[in-house]
């Protein structure tokens, strides 16, 4: 089992950063691939960015690419989103996710489906 509790939400003007942590407990792997999502009110969850657990490999949505940028520190056990230049449109509900399956090299999960494991949700509010 893996437990994963988000912090660093709040409200922030439009133009902004805000930076989330996923603290990470339980038993993880090289293998896993840590995720971010968002969601709005009335909308579907939709990816963010991801990264390997062992570190490296990194993808994003096109909608945060060059604004948003995703790290994990294996000592401390988190990762960490970095939200720069935010928009109004970034307002939402983020959750850090956790897929326990091997992805291989080159395949990025991107679907929530495709995570197994979910934090509890940190509200994000950027006023224009």
């Amino acid at each position: 089992q893996v437990q994963l509790v988000e912090s660093g939400g709040g409200l922030v003007q439009a133009g902004g950063s805000l930076r989330l942590s996923c603290e990470v407990s339980g038993r993880t792997s090289k293998y896993y691939t840590m995720g971010w999502f968002r969601q709005a009110p009335g909308k579907e969850r939709e990816f963010v960015a991801a990264i390997r657990w062992s570190g490296g490999s990194t993808n994003f949505a096109d909608s945060v690419k060059g604004r948003f940028t995703i790290s994990r520190d294996g000592a401390k056990n988190t990762v960490a989103l970095q939200m720069n230049a935010l928009k109004p449109e970034d307002t939402a509900v983020y959750y850090c996710a956790a897929d326990s399956s091997f992805s291989g090299t080159y395949y990025f999960p991107t679907h929530p489906s495709e995570y197994d494991y979910w934090g509890q949700g940190t509200q994000v509010a950027v006023s224009s």
